[in-house]
């Protein structure tokens, strides 16, 4: 891109990869050090697993600063409702799968089965109760979403859901799918929209990190009662990518 041909561009580019390289070299030994310390608690009740499992996260939002000096803002704090429910958040970068968290705990989420699998990282990710399911098998997928997720949302966590199925590039959009509008429907329960651009500095491709503030913003709870899914889904589309268009972009 331009930016990265001018005088600053190969300087700027180097300097994000670096960044990125740390980053990641922290990222893949501070998660084998959690996991292997984190087996005593394996067999723990799932509330006091939880808390400890997802320092974690924690660890990751330190490395995010001290390697990424990458910074977080939060909008919208009070649209949260008083009791939890679905939340549908925009899906860029890794960083919201783990950083939703100070203000929707505790939670659940959905996501593919295959994460699982991944040694160390995947055994911790597994008894946190996640609802895992095969992409492959939409019926099935959408059967577990809603039996699993009804009984997280009935034992008081928020279950986070990523409407748009796969992470996307920042400024692409693709179809939102009902799946989460689906089950807040049926539990009754609203349907909170979160909008953010961590795309724009935790790259869904390559090593770069690129310096800056991640914006998030939470919408008003949008109520499901009398609601279709459909329509659930279309609000939330709606003000989730109007909120897009408003936050700022990174220098490339």
């Amino acid at each position: 891109m331009t930016t990265e041909t001018s005088a600053s561009g190969p300087m700027t580019h180097r300097g994000s990869l670096v960044r990125g390289v740390l980053f990641y070299t922290g990222l893949v030994v501070t998660v084998i050090i959690w996991a292997i310390i984190s087996l005593p608690s394996f067999p723990l009740p799932i509330r006091w697993r939880y808390w400890w499992i997802t320092r974690w996260c924690d660890l990751v939002a330190v490395l995010l600063r001290v390697f990424g000096n990458i910074r977080v803002n939060v909008e919208g704090l009070e649209h949260r409702p008083a009791t939890p429910g679905v939340v549908l958040a925009k899906h860029q970068s890794a960083w919201e799968t783990l950083n939703l968290l100070p203000w929707f705990y505790p939670q659940t989420w959905v996501l593919k089965r295959e994460l699982l699998r991944i040694p160390l990282f995947g055994w911790g990710l597994g008894r946190l109760d996640p609802i895992a399911i095969d992409r492959g098998a939409s019926r099935e997928a959408l059967r577990q979403v809603i039996e699993q997720g009804e009984r997280r949302l009935a034992a008081g966590r928020w279950v986070v859901v990523f409407p748009e199925g796969t992470r996307v590039l920042p400024g692409e959009k693709v179809r939102y799918q009902q799946g989460g509008a689906l089950l807040a429907c049926r539990a009754g329960v609203p349907v909170t929209p979160v909008a953010h651009n961590a795309g724009e500095h935790w790259l869904r491709h390559g090593w770069r990190l690129r310096p800056g503030v991640i914006q998030v913003r939470i919408g008003p709870a949008i109520d499901t009662t009398d609601k279709s899914p459909a329509e659930v889904i279309r609000a939330t589309e709606a003000w989730i990518e109007s909120a897009m268009e408003t936050l700022p972009t990174a220098p490339r």
